[in-house]
């Protein structure tokens, strides 16, 4: 998998684990919206520092944005559309 790709798929993975949206994400990192959705697709050539920054915003190392996915795995989920239901 190109380097990218890689990234930008770990991104997604961790992102939507956590049960964030990109806005949330960019907004926590200190970058811009689109931005992020363009590392998720493996379009943008990122920082190191954008890189470290989307990390800590995400809770996880560095190193965690250049784990290989198994072979066959499926690309990671979207996150429900919608806002999330008022509770109480």
């Amino acid at each position: 998998m190109e380097v990218r790709a890689l990234i930008g798929w770990n991104l997604r993975r961790l992102r939507v684990a956590k049960g964030l949206s990109q806005e949330r994400l960019a907004l926590a990192a200190g970058i811009d919206r689109a931005y992020v959705g363009r590392v998720e697709r493996g379009s943008e050539n990122v920082t190191i520092s954008t890189l470290e920054a989307m990390a800590v915003a995400l809770a996880v190392p560095v190193a965690a944005l250049f784990i290989e996915p198994e072979a066959g795995a499926e690309p990671p989920m979207p996150l429900r559309a919608g806002r999330r239901a008022k509770s109480g």
